[in-house]
């Protein structure tokens, strides 16, 4: 299949799996999410989360969360498959604590696919998804529900 030919649904197979890029998170970047979703201080205030469990100024895990769609989008729009949306997180764990200027990365595998009952203009995928920082320890472990276009003429057969 060429690159430039959009993948859908009947394209992906079980067991394809996928690298994203690399997404480094700023200390800007984690007093901005905080401040506006999750103001907790150990995500706001250095001297507080150095007292905190986490010993140091982290990310909110639903900003991380946040990054990993992001890694995830990108990764299937390069890759030019039809992603639609999801239909929701079945598992989601956050492991490690994110902390300013650490790399993250994602791997995702299809686990699974399922035709959708209602409406043939898409499928789902149930991938699997772990983040990993730049010491190749795993912060999120998540598992997705991906929406995924049938393409052209689908909804007619």
């Amino acid at each position: 299949m060429s690159t430039n030919q959009t993948r859908y649904w009947q394209d992906i197979e079980a067991g394809e799996s996928f690298d994203t890029d690399r997404i480094t998170i700023s200390k800007r970047d984690i007093l901005e999410f905080a401040a506006d979703f999750d103001p907790q201080p150990y995500h706001l205030d250095s001297e507080a989360a150095a007292e905190s469990i986490f010993g140091g100024l982290c990310a909110s895990g639903w900003h991380v969360t946040a990054l990993m769609m992001r890694m995830l989008t990108d990764t299937f729009v390069s890759r030019r498959i039809d992603l639609l949306g999801s239909s929701g997180v079945s598992q989601l764990r956050w492991s490690k604590p994110v902390y300013a200027e650490d790399v993250l990365c994602a791997h995702i595998i299809v686990k699974d696919k399922s035709t959708a009952t209602t409406d043939t203009r898409f499928g789902y995928i149930e991938c699997e998804v772990g983040v990993t920082n730049q010491h190749g320890k795993r912060v999120i472990d998540l598992c997705t529900s991906l929406l995924i276009g049938r393409g052209e003429g689908a909804a007619n057969g």
